[in-house]
């Protein structure tokens, strides 16, 4: 059975102002008060694990100690199956220290040349902590083609390369609540919701 959250104010362990927002509006409908890691000064902890799961869950469990709340973080990335997985967990630093998506898409596609396949899927990986050390994670998935060059200027990271399957535009074109619908990151959350709130995200 897994621990509801009871209620009150929810940090939010990233310092990605695009991910924040879209957490936020998942998260709007259950009435919770999100405050991010960013705006209360907290540190990046070093993401030194091997999936998505164990950097999401040290990111909470960071945040979760150092501000004595409980914490959501978010660990996600794209996976290329030509590329056998990557950049994966690395997704980010793809773009360098800078974090630069159009440098990051621009590396995926110059590692594509040549390559037939262009099937890719991100991940969403949450970790909800206490202070206390509980954690309970979920994991989300969406299916998609790349394509090039980059469509759109709606959403953030790969966004705009990435084309979920059965759709005709990017999730950099996509309307935030139609992406909100079907994204790796709504996926994950209708899981989290389910067991953690009590409530289904429709």
């Amino acid at each position: 059975m897994a621990r509801k959250f009871d209620g009150g104010k929810l940090v939010i362990a990233s310092h990605n102002a695009g991910k924040v927002r879209e957490i936020g509006e998942l998260l709007a409908p259950h009435g919770v008060e999100v405050v991010s890691a960013g705006e209360l000064g907290l540190d990046e902890p070093e993401e030194t694990g091997i999936t998505f799961i164990e950097n999401a869950v040290i990111k909470a469990e960071a945040a979760a100690q150092a501000a004595n709340l409980p914490a959501l973080a978010d660990d996600s990335g794209l996976a290329v199956h030509a590329l056998n997985g990557e950049p994966g967990i690395h997704s980010a630093r793809w773009g360098g220290p800078a974090r630069d998506f159009g440098l990051a898409m621009q590396k995926v596609e110059a590692a594509l040349e040549g390559k037939a396949d262009r099937g890719a899927h991100f991940v969403a990986a949450l970790a909800l902590c206490w202070p206390d050390g509980h954690c309970e994670t979920f994991e989300g998935r969406v299916d998609g083609t790349l394509v090039w060059p980059p469509r759109g200027e709606r959403g953030f990271g790969y966004d705009p390369v990435f084309q979920p399957n059965g759709h005709a535009i990017t999730f950099g074109e996509m309307e935030p609540e139609n992406k909100h619908a079907m994204s790796h990151r709504a996926d994950a959350f209708r899981k989290l919701v389910k067991n953690c709130f009590g409530t289904a995200i429709k």
